[in-house]
């Protein structure tokens, strides 16, 4: 596993992660998820293929935190993050069917979470082979600075609504930059990323499906941040309640490994 291109570039990829017994259960959560969608769920394109997205269904869909838990996920999260202990944070099933228009912008994840923190990993894992022009684009070493971004509407790009002022510009990013970059993928593969990086994600022009189920953990240090905008996913509105810098109660995000 190379934690030195996680570290310095924001971004890397950890291959032949999950054997097929886990990629088969991940797939079931993902068609039990498709047809049992939660309060969340839905298709997010307008026009051409569907697009499902949907999140923190890990309590009725075990397998999304078993393969945290029980699988090998956890300590990978563990390892590149330098933690000695990993929460869940949520999963994030993301489905792009066949002929699907919908891209997903430039964007950084953090400032659409309720939460900061050092240690950060999202591990995007998927569930069909992705070529490397339509896999996600990330911009190398953006995550370094830890620079927070104004967030924006992935339709619209306008910031979202609410005090948006303490973040820094959106920066313009070309796809023709030297440190932009992309990884063919396949099942069993993981891509691995931080928070704090810069990144997008193509449409699926494809005949085939493009499944994955993003991960994402934080290590110790993270605290609860309210926001002035609503975050993505909502777990305020969801019931969760916590003062500004609180920790992250076990109840909500569990720990799925610790030295």
């Amino acid at each position: 596993m190379d934690t030195n291109s996680f570290k310095e570039d924001g971004v890397t990829v950890v291959r032949n992660v999950l054997d097929k017994p886990w990629l088969d259960r991940l797939a079931a959560a993902v068609d039990e998820n498709m047809a049992s969608p939660g309060p969340y769920g839905k298709n997010h394109a307008e026009e051409g293929g569907a697009y499902f997205g949907d999140y923190v269904n890990w309590q009725r869909f075990p397998d999304f935190i078993n393969v945290a838990k029980e699988g090998p996920l956890g300590q990978i999260a563990a390892e590149l993050m330098g933690a000695s202990t990993v929460k869940f944070f949520h999963e994030h099933v993301l489905v792009k069917e066949p002929g699907n228009t919908s891209a997903t912008p430039w964007h950084q994840d953090m400032p659409y979470y309720c939460l900061e923190g050092e240690k950060t990993v999202s591990l995007w894992v998927p569930l069909d082979p992705v070529g490397e022009m339509e896999s996600l684009n990330f911009l190398k070493g953006s995550h370094q600075a830890k620079q927070t971004y104004v967030p924006r509407r992935f339709k619209t790009l306008e910031p979202l609504e609410g005090d948006t002022t303490d973040y820094a510009p959106f920066p313009e990013i070309s796809q023709n930059d030297d440190d932009v970059v992309s990884f063919a993928v396949d099942p069993g593969d993981v891509l691995a990323f931080d928070f704090h990086t810069l990144h997008d994600a193509p449409a699926n022009p494809t005949t085939t499906r493009r499944r994955a189920v993003s991960f994402r953990f934080v290590g110790e240090g993270t605290r609860y941040v309210a926001r002035p905008h609503d975050v993505s996913p909502p777990f305020p509105q969801m019931g969760l309640k916590l003062a500004m810098n609180d920790p992250l109660p076990e109840d909500w995000f569990p720990t799925v490994w610790q030295t």
